[in-house]
């Protein structure tokens, strides 16, 4: 047989089907609908249509994610993986092709006088030139194609994941970065306490001086201004933490500009108020480690017939053809054609129960991945119904925490003309400043839990991945195989 019939004998027999069983998504463990669903997230649309360039509002906070997506190290990570899953991919794929390869060789053998059968020693050479394949695989019940299969998934998963990196980092930038900005807005206000502490303190000793203050408010006032201070140094160590970090997480200089905002402008970070939750189902199309999951678990469920193939015969062949003679310049004269066909057949017969242990384990294999990819869905889904808890009371809380520090500035400035008019001692005029300036910080804080809820609640429903990634097309491979 020629190698064109050959070649042609493969292409007719590779085209089979495979063992695997057919692939069914399971049902998803969840509700239909969330436990809970606030107003601002009962729009119509979905997170994944909304880019974190429409989330962001803030022109320094952008230019920290440019830098994130361009220099974090762990997204690096997940795009090389996705170049080697690609390559490991398109080498499975090779398989169903035959590998043909040109050779050329020289064979001398010098026989000796004695063993001749003309009595007469000499040295004997023969050459040729020839192109062939070398043990092709028939691949008549599918094992080659199952393999592929499952590289096939195993791609498709790391690139998910690599897009479950990308929106990880973009939550974690934005939160890290809200969390530095509202403690640089809470360190600006324990300066300006500080500074009107220092003037409080200033004032008493001039009103000691003239007996207009006993001892004890002068004390009164020189241990606020010290706890003043105190708190207005630790929230300075704390924004030079939160500054490392989020350089940290970008993995490059952050820019300039995010240490000459005085004071910060916290509430215009983010360009959206509410975030359409939508339905639980949206999360299986939208979610890159439920979809990663379930790659794995289409790999799994690949890999059984893999494992089932094995069972059956395996054909390989081998076979080339050109030129052969014992003359070097009469290796390409017409009578020097020469070809072999090597085909091989292997049945196993016994081999301990090794083959039926294969098909347990890849059996198991799927069963955990399906447990796996249940397993996604829920922690996405309590993910999603955490977040969605939040925004319930998010809003209200910062509503009434505004209320808060209106009634407390309000309630100081009355005590404080009080005090100016003899009416009020001193320590009712300390007790209304720390209750503002205790109020003063929670707000900041009960809004830095607003706006990461919204963010947190974008992460969990999928959405941020706007970047484009090679597709399966480019590799030459279609997007699922569930044969």
């Amino acid at each position: 047989m020629c190698p064109p019939a050959l070649a042609l004998l493969a292409a007719l027999l590779g085209g089979c089907t495979t063992l695997a069983p057919r692939y069914q998504q399971p049902d998803a463990p969840v509700s239909a609908h969330w436990p809970t669903l606030p107003a601002s997230a009962g729009g119509e649309g979905r997170a994944a249509d909304i880019s974190w360039q429409q989330l962001i509002a803030d022109p320094t906070l952008r230019e920290v994610m440019q830098l994130a997506l361009e220099n974090n190290r762990d997204l690096r990570i997940a795009v090389l993986n996705i170049e080697k899953s690609r390559a490991q991919y398109r080498i499975q794929r090779a398989e169903l092709l035959p590998q043909v390869a040109v050779g050329a060789s020289e064979a001398a053998q010098r026989t000796p006088a004695s063993v001749s059968s003309s009595g007469v020693g000499g040295i004997s050479r023969t050459y040729s030139a020839d192109v062939g394949i070398s043990s092709y695989e028939l691949d008549l019940f599918g094992r080659v194609r199952s393999l592929k299969a499952q590289a096939l998934q195993s791609y498709l998963a790391t690139e998910e994941a690599q897009r479950s990196v990308h929106i990880s980092l973009l939550a974690e930038v934005a939160t890290s970065y809200m969390t530095l900005v509202a403690d640089l807005e809470r360190s600006w206000l324990a300066d300006e306490t500080l500074r009107s502490r220092v003037e409080a303190l200033a004032l008493q000793w001039e009103r000691h001086g003239v007996g207009s203050a006993n001892d004890l408010e002068l004390r009164q006032a020189e241990g606020e201004m010290e706890a003043a201070r105190f708190d207005a140094l630790a929230l300075s160590s704390q924004v030079e933490q939160d500054f490392n970090a989020l350089e940290l997480l970008v993995g490059a200089p952050l820019p300039d500009s995010l240490q000459s905002q005085e004071p910060p402008q916290f509430g215009r970070t983010l360009g959206v108020e509410a975030i359409p939750a939508g339905l639980p189902s949206d999360l299986l199309q939208h979610r890159p480690d439920i979809l990663a999951a379930e790659h794995h678990l289409i790999a799994a469920n690949a890999n059984i017939g893999t494992a089932r193939a094995a069972f059956f015969p395996s054909i390989h062949l081998t076979g080339s053809a050109g030129r052969a003679s014992d003359d070097l310049s009469e290796l390409f004269d017409s009578g020097g054609r020469a070809w072999s066909f090597v085909p091989q057949i292997s049945l196993p017969i016994f081999n301990g129960g090794r083959l039926r242990a294969n098909l347990s384990i890849s059996k198991a294999d799927r069963d955990i991945a399906v447990a796996e990819y249940e397993k996604a869905i829920q922690t996405a889904f309590r993910e999603v119904a955490d977040a969605l808890a939040l925004r319930g009371v998010v809003d209200v809380q910062v509503e009434a925490q505004q209320k808060r520090v209106e009634a407390a500035s309000a309630a100081y400035t009355l005590v404080k003309l009080r005090y100016d008019n003899g009416v009020s001692g001193y320590l009712e005029v300390l007790d209304a400043q720390r209750a503002l300036n205790a109020a003063q910080q929670t707000l900041v804080q009960t809004e830095l839990a607003r706006q990461a809820s919204l963010v947190a609640l974008y992460k969990a429903l999928g959405g941020g991945w706007t970047g484009s990634v090679e597709t399966v097309a480019s590799v030459g491979a279609p997007t699922r195989e569930t044969e």
